[in-house]
């Protein structure tokens, strides 16, 4: 059996829309009635993200002020993921295309994402993706469940899909950031990292993934000629 586990956010879905939302928010949040502000534009805005830039110094960039910062990074670290700001979430091109590849050639598809399983539900309903997941191929976080960070808690998932699943002769993980990388890595599976997600060639390049595409599509092309190559016994260059 071929597997293929994906990320949600990045590989799926493009975020970036409701990050810049609750970007505009909480500066409009944080600042004082008469200071003046400069908004970075979407553009800017995302390359910071993309390249890990503190949320604290892209406060300060957009005008705010040291103590500002710490209150903008603490109201966005709270809103960011409230169901309300999902409407701005949407499909990365190309993706359902690619899990309908995926589907077709009988690969097992498995979702595993931060998300919490309230958060993912609304999503798969919105979009029409739950013909692609079947419950028990789908790990997201309980409503419960106390967040630490996303390398950590990435990882138990993981753990806890490996110890559910049937056996796979081989096994690949798609994201788009570090937290897809250290989780895969630790638990011996190959990793594809895409550049269609909330991080850049150059960070994603630090973890040393497998191999780094644009998308979910040629992800799973990748995905599907390393196996066939495999299958030859033949292995071919990243």
């Amino acid at each position: 059996m071929l597997r293929l586990i994906t990320d949600f956010d990045g590989p799926i879905m493009d975020v970036s829309d409701r990050y810049y939302c609750v970007y505009q928010l909480c500066l409009e949040e944080t600042k004082r009635s008469e200071q003046t502000v400069r908004k970075l534009s979407k553009e800017e805005f995302w390359q910071l993200k993309r390249s890990r830039t503190p949320e604290v110094q892209i406060a300060q960039m957009s005008g705010l002020d040291p103590e500002q910062g710490q209150k903008f990074a603490r109201m966005r670290r709270e809103i960011i993921h409230n169901i309300p700001f999902l409407i701005h979430d949407k499909l990365s091109p190309g993706a359902v295309a690619a899990l309908e590849k995926v589907q077709s050639l009988g690969i097992d598809l498995v979702v595993l994402t931060m998300r919490r399983l309230g958060e993912i539900e609304i999503a798969f309903d919105r979009y029409n993706l739950r013909r692609f997941f079947r419950r028990d191929r789908c790990y997201a976080l309980a409503a419960d469940y106390p967040k630490t960070t996303d390398v950590s808690d990435k990882t138990l998932l993981m753990a806890k899909a490996l110890r559910e699943l049937p056996p796979a002769e081989e096994v690949w993980m798609v994201g788009d950031t570090e937290a897809d990388a250290i989780a895969a890595q630790t638990h011996g599976i190959k990793v594809i990292g895409v550049l269609c997600g909330i991080r850049s060639r150059a960070q994603l390049e630090k973890y040393q993934p497998n191999s780094i595409v644009n998308n979910l599509s040629e992800a799973v092309d990748k995905v599907i000629e390393r196996s066939l190559f495999k299958q030859l016994n033949y292995d071919p260059s990243p």
